[in-house]
């Protein structure tokens, strides 16, 4: 099927963690290979409605519920993303972040919206994923998070 797949939008979207054939394939049904549509990648994510929807007046947050439209090929992403917290690649950890940043739901929605930027941002250049862009990520984030530990570890022997 990966043969099949690469021929017709040519990338293979299965190497991004949480993507299935039949995940690329449902994606491709329902998105086609013309990224044409959308002005960038922000656009795509909001049509497929996995991007965050704060409505916010006077500098408030008023709302921020996920809407009611239905779309199969957010749907495919978001049922990708239910699972991604057991994966132990950068996606995995970003997808667990997230998860307990904002919740089950919102960390389902915030790593579907980091794959469909990342699918479109494939199929719009035709390259291939490069898993160490997503590892440089996690190495950052993880001396940050060293570092903050650190800190509150200088500040907890000074208080003692």
């Amino acid at each position: 099927m990966r043969p099949v797949l690469k021929a017709i939008v040519g990338v293979d979207l299965c190497e991004v963690d949480g993507i299935s054939e039949v995940s690329a394939v449902e994606l491709i049904s329902e998105i086609g290979t013309d990224m044409s549509k959308w002005k960038n990648g922000k656009h795509f994510s909001a049509w497929l409605n996995v991007s965050p929807n704060t409505k916010i007046t006077g500098g408030k947050i008023i709302s921020s519920k996920m809407q009611k439209k239905k779309n199969h090929a957010g749907q495919t992403l978001r049922m990708a993303c239910c699972s991604m917290s057991q994966n132990k690649g950068p996606m995995g950890d970003y997808a667990r972040r997230m998860k307990a940043r904002l919740g089950k739901r919102g960390g389902v929605v915030a790593t579907a919206h980091k794959l469909a930027r990342i699918i479109y941002a494939m199929i719009k250049q035709q390259r291939s994923y490069d898993k160490n862009l997503t590892n440089s990520e996690q190495k950052i984030w993880r001396k940050r998070k060293i570092a903050y530990l650190e800190k509150q570890l200088t500040k907890l022997k000074t208080a003692s």
